[in-house]
């Protein structure tokens, strides 16, 4: 739900080809090309088999809401009262399950099974650098 690498680059962690992807408006994950297991964070090392022979997979952008909650107060390092109150939620996207906020929603308005959407951000932090990340937010419904 938060990102804990303060720069994104190969310098700085070993999955910098994640946040490239983001950066593109991708969201990616590793799979193993040993065993064929999708992981989620992307993994340097396959935690089924240890095959370190890895590759980045897309990921859907659309998924739905599992489970949700709302965060009123014990914030994490970086946010303020002025964040809250927020949701964070576990979204299925299929092939796994990833925990995420959600953006442009109350906890009241939203329901197990919702379509959300996915949306990358800018986020501000301690360094210089422009970082991104990714969040969801509730799918808008096409009028048919």
């Amino acid at each position: 739900m938060l990102d804990f690498y303060e720069l994104q680059t190969d310098e700085h962690t070993q999955i910098a080809e994640f946040y490239e992807n983001l950066d593109d408006d991708r969201l990616t994950t590793t799979q193993c090309t040993d065993c064929g297991e999708i992981h989620f964070p992307p993994r340097i090392v396959c935690p089924e088999c240890t095959s370190d022979d890895l590759e980045y997979v897309n990921l859907p952008h659309e998924g739905e809401l599992f489970a949700f909650s709302e965060v009123r107060g014990g914030l994490p390092l970086g946010l303020s009262e002025h964040d809250v109150p927020y949701v964070v939620a576990a979204v299925d996207l299929g092939p796994v399950m990833l925990s995420a906020r959600i953006d442009d929603a109350a906890y009241d308005d939203l329901e197990i099974g919702d379509p959300v959407s996915l949306k990358i951000v800018e986020i501000d932090g301690p360094t210089d650098h422009e970082r991104v990340f990714y969040r969801f937010e509730p799918k808008e419904e096409s009028s048919a």
